[in-house]
């Protein structure tokens, strides 16, 4: 099992691009055309409208920060809150699995949890920090 304990810091730079990669494409959409649509069913939720900016912005930019491993934790954490408002807002009443059920942004956001507490590894623009999930864990 040792072995599996060395790809530590390599699972996390995986969980980084795929999490950043999904958050991006979901975030691009409503960026760059299609945000007074997403301001509309911000606003059909009973969220004031200005926060569409918030989620559009946490999706796209964020997203290129998971990526390069920027802020990791920061953005992760922001990830969390929003597929839980997502969860709670959107999702919840198609149960799990069902058509728009909640599974999909359940799995976003446990991948998210998990970086926001690892962090971001060893590999990416963490300023020297020495990515604290880089260290090896006994136990």
């Amino acid at each position: 099992m040792d072995s599996f304990n060395r790809l530590q810091p390599f699972a996390l730079l995986v969980m980084r691009i795929v999490l950043g990669a999904i958050m991006i494409a979901h975030g691009y959409h409503k960026v760059f055309g299609g945000f007074h649509h997403h301001m509309d069913m911000v606003d059909s939720l009973g969220i004031p409208r200005w926060m569409a900016y918030l989620s559009a912005g946490t999706e796209f930019f964020g997203g290129i920060g998971i990526v390069l491993g920027l802020y990791t934790r920061y953005f992760a954490g922001a990830f969390v809150i929003e597929m839980g408002v997502a969860i709670w807002k959107v999702h919840f009443k198609n149960g799990l699995m069902g058509n728009g059920g909640y599974e999909f942004p359940l799995a976003v956001a446990t991948i998210a949890l998990a970086l926001l507490c690892f962090g971001e590894g060893p590999w990416g623009f963490n300023f020297g920090r020495g990515g604290g999930s880089s260290k090896s864990r006994k136990g």
